[in-house]
């Protein structure tokens, strides 16, 4: 017999935009039911994502240092060669995977907001059934927020299957590929490829245009593509892919000439698409801004109560941002005013070594003579020095207003710089003017330091440089 349900809210989606949704609707007492459609509590960024690409990139690092120290040693350290049985780094991951769901379902049940595991499927803006395996339950709402998030694209002649994967199979690999080629030289890819190249394997990539990383200025991604050079991986830029077949994957080269390359598995991570197919959006109304769902600065779109968040709301495609704008939903369906209206997101790669990038770029003001732009290095940062990471270009650099001084924005590149996104994230929200960071007394000795000093170097003024 098919159950029905009647809430206040109704959340499609539990990623990080969905379940923040979700617990924020608790916490303001609204009646709340939560449909997640198969990824698992947390969604992408939890479970096939932002947290196992990280703890697998963690592993690899340690892996690296180790052998390091096991071919000449590494700061006077010596060990016998190292060996990584990869299932045991795959389980290791997967038990951190599986407490953070454990911890997102507590949080949801405390909140008491009502989770559905199956999938939903609407008939109209307000009414969906969702098939789970105790069979079907219609759900009709008063407010509906989705969050369906994204999905790895697909090449029409690289069909994910077998040895050619998504990031999502790349996480979960049974041994480290002997040989494995990257298609896509974008932040997903190049954090994956570096991984597997410091577990050993032999790693190529192929990206169509002429450098990595392409939204990222050069003087950001330089260090990266030193690194890349320097450990063996293989770049083949401006280069097209083309099939795989027989342990081959077929290349054409930046002048036109046919190459195989040789891959035990191909892993394709040309972009993400919102997850727009297959649970009804078609039957709801909603208008849409290309292949996104569009919404204004409350995150409403054109139809009354119905709400989008995250992924397929559009770029930038980022969990943090997804999860702000649930709680900024909530808020407004418990009646507050609120808007979605960020001076920046922050964002980073967490390559090697890892950017970060918030507010204006180099990119952004190229031609305007009315922004000042500072660099300050990593290598003149003692704290940089003492833990090995000022010796590969790294640096922090800021734009600001001429006339006020006024942050338009940050970057850094360097190992341990995510640890400053934050920081620049605060400073632009806020308003900051260089004056502020030169005037904020940091810590030493940290990393922070480049960026006090990049704001006194801009002011003209810098100390140790």
């Amino acid at each position: 017999m098919t159950q029905t349900l009647k809430t206040k809210v109704l959340i499609i989606g539990a990623g990080t935009g969905g379940y923040v949704a979700g617990i924020r609707c608790g916490q303001l007492g609204l009646d709340t039911i939560l449909v997640d459609g198969g990824d698992g509590l947390g969604g992408t960024c939890l479970n096939v994502g932002c947290i196992p690409s990280k703890a697998i990139i963690h592993a690899a690092s340690k892996f690296e240092t180790v052998s390091k120290a096991a071919n000449g040693g590494t700061l006077g350290i010596t060990v016998a060669d190292p060996v990584i049985d990869f299932a045991q780094t795959v389980a290791w991951k997967d038990g951190i995977v599986k407490k953070l769901n454990g911890g997102v379902a507590a949080l949801l049940k405390k909140a008491r907001v009502k989770v559905i595991k199956g999938w939903a499927q609407f008939s109209d803006a307000k009414t969906c059934t969702v098939k789970t395996d105790d069979g079907d339950i219609v759900i009709s709402a008063e407010h509906v927020i989705l969050a369906t998030g994204s999905e790895p694209v697909e090449l029409p002649f690289l069909k994910f299957g077998g040895d050619v994967i998504s990031s999502t199979e790349a996480l979960s690999l049974d041994a480290v590929p002997e040989r494995l080629v990257v298609v896509g030289g974008g932040y997903i890819g190049l954090e994956l490829g570096i991984a597997y190249r410091k577990l050993g394997a032999q790693v190529a990539i192929v990206e169509m245009a002429d450098r990595i990383l392409p939204l990222y200025d050069k003087a950001l991604t330089d260090p990266v593509a030193k690194w890349l050079t320097s450990h063996g991986v293989e770049l083949h830029l401006g280069a097209k892919a083309g099939g795989f077949g027989e342990g081959q994957l077929s290349i054409t080269t930046r002048d036109g000439t046919p190459m195989q390359l040789p891959a035990d598995k191909v892993l394709v991570t040309v972009g993400r698409r919102p997850r727009t197919k297959g649970w009804g959006l078609e039957n709801m109304g909603v208008t849409m801004d290309g292949p996104f769902v569009k919404i204004d600065n409350r995150c409403a779109t054109n139809m009354k109560n119905v709400w989008a968040v995250g992924d397929l709301t559009g770029e930038p495609m980022l969990a943090h941002k997804g999860s702000a704008q649930g709680e900024v939903v909530a808020e407004i369906i418990a009646g507050h005013d609120k808007r979605f209206d960020p001076v920046t997101i922050a964002a980073v790669c967490f390559t090697e070594p890892e950017i970060v990038s918030a507010g204006l770029g180099p990119l952004d003001v190229e031609g305007r003579d009315d922004v000042i732009t500072a660099m300050f290095p990593l290598a003149a940062i003692g704290r940089a020095l003492a833990i090995e990471a000022g010796e590969d270009g790294g640096f922090v650099r800021v734009l600001a207003s001429k006339s006020d001084h006024r942050l338009l924005g940050i970057q850094a590149v360097g190992q341990h710089v995510a640890e400053l996104s934050n920081s620049f994230a605060q400073m632009l929200e806020m308003g900051a003017v260089l004056e502020d960071v030169a005037g904020v007394i940091h810590v030493h000795p940290t990393l922070g330091e480049a960026f006090h000093e990049a704001s006194l170097r801009a002011l003209g003024h810098a100390i140790h440089i």
